[in-house]
């Protein structure tokens, strides 16, 4: 019975050592490549990050030729440059489903993840501009009876 406590003051040692936040640590594969999965409406997009120049390939193109609207681009670009870390990491995704500006939340979504994963004390930094986060706004469903999700028919009185 040794392994109970006495007083209230063990209790409180115990919680304190007990209630630490989790350490994150580095992820990177055999490669040195950070790997994230980011998500934005239907388009999902697998992102490998690694040290380098700061190329950036989507689907096997460079971002000016996928991207072509500016506004996408330094969309993708936002968390690199929240961290200070533009022109720093060559960056490789592989995105697939929804639109291109769905696609571009996605790749910005995974880029944030991947750069946890690889440098774990810029979490705060992009958790405060809101990059970890995922945008759990998608399409609403159609409902019967209505011409879309809340549009109705046209209304004819006669």
């Amino acid at each position: 019975m040794s392994d109970t406590m006495q007083s209230l003051d063990q209790l409180s040692a115990l919680k304190t050592a007990e209630s630490e936040a989790p350490k994150h640590t580095k992820k990177i594969d055999k490669y040195g490549r950070a790997y994230a999965t980011g998500k934005r409406k239907d388009a999902v997009a697998r992102v490998w990050i690694k040290p380098g120049a700061g190329k950036i390939l989507v689907n096997a193109r460079e971002v000016e030729v996928y991207f072509a609207r500016p506004v996408l681009r330094m969309m993708i670009q936002q968390p690199l440059v929240a961290a200070a870390r533009a022109g720093q990491y060559d960056v490789v995704c592989t995105v697939a489903g929804g639109g291109l500006s769905g696609q571009a939340g996605a790749v910005r979504h995974g880029l944030s993840k991947a750069l946890t994963n690889f440098e774990p004390e810029l979490r705060g930094v992009l958790k405060k501009g809101g990059f970890l986060t995922r945008d759990s706004r998608v399409v609403e469903r159609k409902k019967y009876g209505k011409a879309k999700a809340r549009r109705s028919f046209q209304f004819s009185k006669r």
